[in-house]
């Protein structure tokens, strides 16, 4: 029997929509997951009285709006953070008023972690509020020569100390979360050269001794960060020309008398998100 051209065409035509019908569709590709995202560290994390306030941890004075939420919500990033005001380098792995230790907070598969912490440690907020000087000079007493006295910096002496505590903390992160991409977040510009007395009681060269001494713990910060293969994220930068200097508009860091919901010489909301966002580029 012969079978024409047309009948064959339509055989073949079958044949292959049988065989497509029997091959099941390739599986689409499944979205990625969310990185897995813990934030540590101290107030400058936490950012205190920036509402809305974290309710989960009223002692922590953690806000909703801080930095690392600004990051994650960016990123897409599932969160935990465990940022808390007052905190040290001890408070890392021990508890802090009622408080649990942060590291308990890292899973063993965290995608990124972030950290600020230094500044409780060295007790730099004490030591603005040191340098606090209503009256012009030479009415009243510089921090700058308290700290310095006999020619010895005390508070640069307490900076360099507290650095192997610090690489040692990054140390222990890195056992806990072998995977994680670390990233120390430095403090930022507090306060511009020369200070602003008419603005920030502060004297000129008090303004400077403070500010030094911030540098130098983000230095501290930065090369432990290097040392152990962490990424440090410099804030300083970011924050020149909004210090407490500025005008309340222009300001990410808060003043002595803050102009915005936020607590004294720390980031307010504004401060917050520009250094969440850097952050999450840092990340990306």
């Amino acid at each position: 029997m012969k079978v024409g051209r047309r009948t064959v065409a339509l055989l073949l035509s079958l044949a292959s929509a049988t065989v497509l019908a029997t091959v099941p569709m390739a599986a689409s590709a499944a979205p990625p997951k969310p990185l897995k995202y813990v934030a540590l560290g101290d107030s400058y994390a936490a950012a205190p009285l920036v509402p809305p306030a974290d309710v989960t941890n009223l002692a922590c004075l953690r806000s909703l709006a801080n930095y690392p939420h600004v990051a994650a919500k960016t990123l897409g990033a599932r969160l935990t953070d465990v940022t808390c005001s007052g905190a040290k380098v001890g408070d890392l792995s021990g508890f802090q008023l009622l408080t649990v230790p942060q590291l308990w907070a890292v899973p063993a598969d965290a995608d990124v972690i972030s950290i600020t912490m230094g500044g409780n440690d060295v007790d730099l907020v004490s030591i603005a509020l040191s340098c606090i000087n209503l009256l012009p000079e030479p009415r009243g007493k510089s921090c700058a020569d308290k700290y310095t006295a006999g020619g010895v910096d005390q508070v640069e002496q307490k900076i360099t100390a507290w650095a192997p505590e610090f690489g040692a903390a990054l140390d222990t992160i890195r056992k806990r979360a072998p995977k994680a991409r670390i990233v120390v977040v430095g403090y930022g510009q507090y306060i511009r050269a020369g200070g602003c007395p008419g603005t920030q009681p502060i004297w000129a060269r008090d303004a400077d001794y403070l500010q030094a001494k911030v540098v130098s713990l983000n230095a501290v910060l930065r090369d432990q960060a290097v040392a152990r293969g962490a990424t440090y994220l410099d804030t300083t930068a970011l924050t020149a020309g909004h210090d407490v200097c500025a005008a309340p508009a222009d300001r990410y860091i808060e003043g002595l008398i803050p102009a915005s919901a936020a607590t004294p010489i720390h980031p307010n909301a504004a401060g917050s998100k520009v250094i969440g966002t850097a952050l999450a580029d840092v990340i990306r």
